[in-house]
């Protein structure tokens, strides 16, 4: 009638915050290419959403700031420096408006 197949329990895994963060540049990498995050979840041998957790994760922490979890310091230096330029242009942007409506109100 039915296949007797049995399910096989695997071992749980830990990962390095090195594959971690690799994983996580992967993804970004292949998703730009068109890939599901299945493919690459299949790729790495990892469940899809155990990389969308890590994604999730990576972004959470370079939100707020916080050190990313397996970021070399020079990584940090060039993301924090991404940062710094962002947020002085939103300075900038902020400043041009401000002097528009300071013009318009008189």
């Amino acid at each position: 009638m039915g296949s007797s197949k049995k399910a096989v329990r695997r071992e749980r895994r830990a990962f390095s915050a090195e594959f971690k963060a690799e994983a996580v540049q992967l993804v970004a990498t292949r998703r730009a290419a068109g890939a599901t995050l299945a493919q690459v979840g299949r790729e790495l041998d990892v469940r899809p959403d155990q990389l969308r957790a890590w994604v999730r994760l990576q972004r959470e922490a370079a939100a707020t700031g916080q050190p990313v979890p397996g970021e070399t310091p020079e990584q940090e230096i060039r993301r924090l420096r991404r940062e710094v330029a962002t947020l002085r242009q939103e300075q900038a942007f902020a400043k041009r408006v401000a002097v528009y409506f300071a013009k318009e109100s008189r």
